[in-house]
């Protein structure tokens, strides 16, 4: 027998949740508005889905409680039966607060049996805006095992099948290769949110060129990033210049009135964020592994410099470095937004 337990928000987020809805309420009620989120969210198909199959494992390393993506990264992974979700590691600064966010999550929509694991604390670089929410939790477990030693198990038990999703700064992943990196090299593949090619932070596509940044994932764990792309698991990146995906009011207003379990927990979440428009990198990680269309690739030799640049390294003409990394440098947002909303947003 399976039980499912949904989570009752506390006082202070009922009426953030209650005065949220108000609101929309009265702007669902004009017509225009209506006709211009059915012809975003449904009128329009989204992509064509995969060959069907075994569902993809996968582990999700996540520092998730920060900036708002990791959770709209995770409620994708959940929401897509093409995943196997094995379990779900926290990595950077507080890790075990956040896994305590993951466990409060995961009740909330009803996947309790997702194993959550916690990284090596770090000292904190980042404001972790949704502390309440993980804290405020009557359902988060005592303890949760180390997130190195869990990966390296899984990828024992499961060898050549699993895809690691990494959409945080690399502490985890880089203690892995230390650890072990026979086992660590037995990944199927790794997809990851980091970098910067050939644009910037705020560089959109259209404006004036910003040119490349370190980008924070990278920036936060500059060693282990090095091991990463130098480790010969096949890597598939997903840079500052295809993941800059802003989830504009129209969007955020027809996925939160939803009033799903997993809608209201992204409700609660993006509020306690504090600002106002989400920039979606994570989730196109998420999105690329089921549906590689939105966000086509590219082979490169990527270099990671001691600053933390990403950059092409194609070495010298008479000897030219092997790629290591399939790169996507290009993404269509109407089509991530579409995909995303028809997943996330479905009863």
């Amino acid at each position: 027998m399976f039980v499912f337990f949904r989570f009752v928000p506390g006082k202070h987020e009922r009426s953030s949740m209650f005065k949220f809805r108000a609101l929309l309420i009265s702007v669902l009620s004009c017509a225009s508005f209506v006709t211009s989120v059915v012809s975003l969210a449904q009128n329009t198909s989204p992509p064509p889905g995969p060959h069907k199959g075994l569902p993809e494992k996968v582990i999700i390393d996540t520092d998730i409680g920060d900036d708002i993506d990791d959770a709209f990264a995770v409620a994708l992974a959940l929401r897509s039966p093409e995943l196997e979700i094995l379990g779900i590691t926290t990595t950077f600064g507080d890790t075990e607060t956040r896994a305590k966010l993951l466990d409060r999550f995961l009740v909330e929509v009803g996947r309790p049996e997702i194993p959550v694991a916690a990284g090596v604390p770090t000292t904190p670089k980042s404001n972790f805006t949704q502390r309440r929410y993980a804290e405020n939790n009557r359902f988060s477990k005592p303890s949760h095992p180390d997130a190195v030693g869990f990966l390296l198990d899984q990828i024992r038990r499961n060898p050549g099948q699993i895809t690691l999703i990494a959409i945080g700064p690399l502490v985890n992943v880089g203690a892995a290769i230390d650890k072990d990196a026979g086992t660590f090299h037995k990944l199927k593949r790794i997809i990851m949110m980091g970098g910067s090619i050939k644009r910037g932070y705020g560089d959109l596509g259209f404006g004036p060129p910003t040119p490349p940044q370190p980008e924070w994932n990278i920036l936060n764990d500059i060693l282990s990033a090095q091991k990463l792309f130098a480790a010969g698991v096949p890597l598939f990146v997903m840079p500052l210049d295809s993941t800059q995906l802003k989830m504009d009011e129209l969007k955020r207003a027809f996925l939160f009135s939803q009033g799903t379990p997993i809608t209201d927990a992204l409700t609660i979440l993006y509020h306690q964020w504090g600002q106002e428009t989400p920039t979606l990198f994570d989730p196109m990680t998420i999105a690329f592994l089921v549906h590689q269309s939105l966000c086509p690739v590219e082979p490169m030799h990527i270099r990671v410099d001691a600053q933390g640049f990403t950059r092409p390294d194609p070495g010298p003409v008479n000897a030219p470095n092997p790629p290591n990394a399939q790169v996507c440098l290009e993404s269509n947002p109407d089509a991530f937004f579409r995909f995303y909303l028809n997943r996330v947003a479905a009863p």
